[in-house]
């Protein structure tokens, strides 16, 4: 989740690896990360507090799909869907290569290695005890192909994620488009396997599940993640890959380093706000047809166009910084920063408000748009503790945990 870059000394070829200056950091890196960590709590909110159908399909919820409930929803899948997890595959993509450096680069390729593996475990404890939707362990899995590339040069890189990127969305949105031409039978039988229109008392039940104990609830989640994190750890992998591949090249190019041309920034805040408006007009017409199965699942434009509105909002961040708004940026530096620790309290505050058992047990009571009084305040907390954090300290307490492990030895957390 975060990418610390590794400090190795110019004047002591035989320095071992160490974690990042403060000094060292980039603001561009921090700042881009800290607004995707922000973002992708928008896109995961409905998951921790609905069952995982109604955040495929949400005119499921019990609260109801009308009016303000599909403009806050509609809001969350134009700004948001997508668009987060591949700022997140890209930095992440960026990390690798800051800790690994080059292949021939023996001590921090066996450092990588460690980092991932430890981020393995904290993704199989998330994913396992707290939220099947985790992110962690697929990101280590895939690191360990992506770390195999990371001595490509920039444009090797850049094109070889973006022709990946492409096929894997044209596979996936042609697979759901070919499904169109299935016999009325065979579509219902796809339709109920997806999830996509269960009876009503199947999500009642799903909710009766989350609101019970504190065992009910866990085995619950450990059925979802059996039956989720397989298929990611499978399908995913090279979408992700072609992602982390592209965010290591534009680094490597100077791009997410923020060192590229204004123009080229510009371009791209056009570009994706182009798409931003096709993105929206494709969730309009789905709320108008009432979520239709097919274009509901194929979601073509933001399926295609989703690293383009990605793109566009990291170039805005990086001319807002370039002209002067470091300081208003900062609380969101900060949270970048501290992405992991933030990342993985977003999850512990969300079960704590909404899971029965270990919880205040509100699963199934709160819908769009009510959703985003929740993530809003989120949003301020985490604004307002991460400086206030980092003010005593150079990094998050999981982050000091993750680089503890990793490094195997004693790691200074303290800013004095």
């Amino acid at each position: 989740m975060t990418d610390t870059a590794v400090n190795i000394s110019e004047r002591d070829p035989i320095a071992e690896p160490a974690p990042v200056n403060k000094a060292d950091r980039l603001f561009s890196l921090d700042v881009v990360r800290g607004f995707a960590v922000l973002g992708i709590l928008a896109v995961n909110a409905m998951t921790f507090a609905q069952p995982w159908e109604v955040s495929m399909n949400p005119t499921l919820q019990p609260t109801g799909f009308e009016g303000e409930a599909a403009t806050a929803w509609h809001a969350m899948y134009t700004l948001f869907q997508d668009k987060m997890r591949t700022l997140f595959s890209m930095l992440f993509g960026v990390s690798i290569f800051l800790i690994g450096g080059e292949r021939s680069d023996e001590a921090r390729g066996k450092l990588l290695r460690k980092r991932l593996f430890w981020l393995a475990i904290f993704g199989l404890i998330h994913g396992l005890a707290f939220w099947f939707g985790d992110i962690l362990l697929l990101y280590a899995w895939t690191g360990v192909f992506v770390m195999l590339v990371r001595s490509w040069g920039a444009r090797r890189l850049i094109i070889t994620g973006v022709v990946l990127n492409i096929v894997c969305s044209a596979i996936y949105v042609g697979l759901m488009l070919a499904m169109s031409a299935a016999p009325a039978e065979m579509m219902d039988s796809i339709m109920a396997d997806a999830g996509w229109a269960p009876p009503p008392e199947v999500i009642a039940g799903q909710i009766e599940a989350m609101r019970g104990d504190a065992v009910s609830v866990s085995l619950t989640l450990i059925m979802k993640w059996v039956t989720v994190v397989p298929f990611m750890l499978i399908f995913m992998v090279p979408a992700t890959a072609a992602l982390m591949m592209i965010g290591m090249g534009l680094y490597k190019a100077g791009f997410l380093a923020g060192r590229s041309p204004t123009w080229l920034y510009g371009l791209l805040l056009v570009t994706g706000a182009a798409a931003l408006f096709l993105i929206w007009r494709e969730g309009a017409a789905m709320i108008a047809d009432d979520f239709p199965f097919i274009d509901g699942m194929a979601k073509p434009a933001n399926t295609f166009l989703a690293p383009l509105v990605s793109l566009g909002f990291a170039s805005l961040l990086i001319l807002l910084a370039r002209f002067g708004l470091k300081m208003i940026l900062t609380p969101l530096a900060k949270a970048g920063q501290m992405a992991f620790t933030n990342y993985l309290t977003q999850t512990l505050i969300m079960t704590t408000i909404f899971y029965g058992g270990r919880g205040l047990g509100y699963f199934g009571q709160v819908g769009w748009p009510e959703m985003w009084l929740f993530i809003i305040g989120i949003w301020v907390v985490q604004l307002i503790w991460s400086p206030l954090w980092l003010s005593q300290f150079t990094m998050g307490p999981l982050e000091w945990v993750w680089r503890r492990l990793t490094y195997g030895k004693g790691v200074s957390i303290s800013a004095r």
